[in-house]
């Protein structure tokens, strides 16, 4: 199968959509999210939506195929929050293995699918690795600002079984995604460049922070060229961002890294700002016509959808991106 590395400069490659938008639509009960195993679980399960790899898997592969039919070269597994930091919540750290493993497999199954009907347009996994629910490089205790959560190296662990359980799976590529908190990110890429050294692979690492406000900042006080400079000793496939805005929003963002370095671009913004209840209302047409503007600059070179988009937000995008070239790059490492 040809390499993501190259696809990457000959065309723009685009990633799917948002697995939590399309899991709501099954609206799933405390009972499936448990299923036969986990039954008698003592603690509450509903909403780990990770936990339906191993629970609900027939659902994660559906939506991975929706995603693949509408013109998505990459999809991301189901594993945001399948570390063991952010499994504590849940009782479940001892799953984290078999959890990513699994996603990983399901998504895999579904890609191999499709690259075998299409052996023209081959079909990728990205090993999905979240920002966690905690943060290394500032205080939770408004009165204590010294005090932090976790430490790096607890992190570092954490993502190391992680990435390790993804690559098992059978994952093409790991994506260190919506990064709030740098220093977390540093943890995660750490434990993927030390797993690269014990494997003797080099596995393509996709980089994606997210802007949080107006400010053009990082949740931890980065713009987003200091973001860009606080991550470049590690070689990587692309960095972009995702999440917190819309598409129109990234735009300035996206222009810093595009002027800034050699590499892929990547974004997958959400379908637009959240209404008063917390809902996307942006249409598939209004954000391709949003994300025409990333292409008409030449500022991408990887592109899908983050919160409140679907399958059908993917196609629009698909359809747009095609009529483009993609951003020039230097050979991805």
């Amino acid at each position: 199968m040809a390499l993501i590395e190259d696809i990457v400069q000959e065309r723009i490659l685009i990633l799917d959509g948002a697995m939590g938008t399309m899991l709501q639509q099954y609206q799933f009960t405390e009972a499936d999210f448990r299923a036969d195993r986990f039954r008698e679980w003592p603690h509450p399960l509903q909403g780990n939506n990770d936990l339906l790899s191993l629970t609900q898997p027939k659902a994660i592969a559906e939506i991975h195929r929706k995603y693949f039919a509408a013109g998505a070269d990459i999809v991301e597994t189901n594993t945001f929050s399948s570390t063991s930091v952010a499994m504590a919540d849940y009782h479940m750290q001892d799953l984290v293995y078999e959890m990513n493993f699994e996603s990983a497999r399901i998504a895999k199954e579904v890609a191999i699918e499709f690259t075998e009907k299409e052996p023209q347009k081959p079909r990728f996994v990205a090993g999905s690795i979240g920002p966690t629910n905690k943060t290394a490089s500032m205080s939770p205790d408004v009165n204590d600002p010294g005090f932090r959560a976790i430490s790096f190296d607890a992190l570092r662990q954490s993502y190391h079984e992680q990435a390790a359980a993804l690559l098992d799976g059978g994952v093409d590529v790991l994506l260190v995604e919506t990064i709030f908190d740098t220093l977390n990110a540093k943890a995660a890429l750490f434990a993927i460049e030390e797993l690269k050294e014990e494997r003797g692979i080099n596995i393509p690492v996709m980089i994606s922070g997210t802007i949080t406000d107006a400010s053009g900042r990082t949740l931890s006080g980065q713009t987003a060229e200091s973001f860009l400079i606080s991550i470049s000793h590690i070689p990587f496939l692309s960095v972009g961002f995702n999440c917190a805005l819309g598409a129109s929003q990234l735009v300035p963002h996206l222009q810093v890294l595009a002027a800034k370095t050699s590499f892929a671009v990547s974004a997958h913004p959400n379908a637009g700002l959240p209404n008063a209840f917390g809902e996307y209302d942006q249409s598939p047409e209004e954000m391709a016509v949003q994300i025409r503007e990333y292409l008409d600059k030449n500022l991408i070179n990887i592109v899908g959808g983050c919160c409140g988009t679907t399958p059908d937000h993917i196609r629009a995008i698909a359809v747009v991106a095609r009529e483009y070239e993609p951003r020039k790059c230097l050979l991805a490492v």
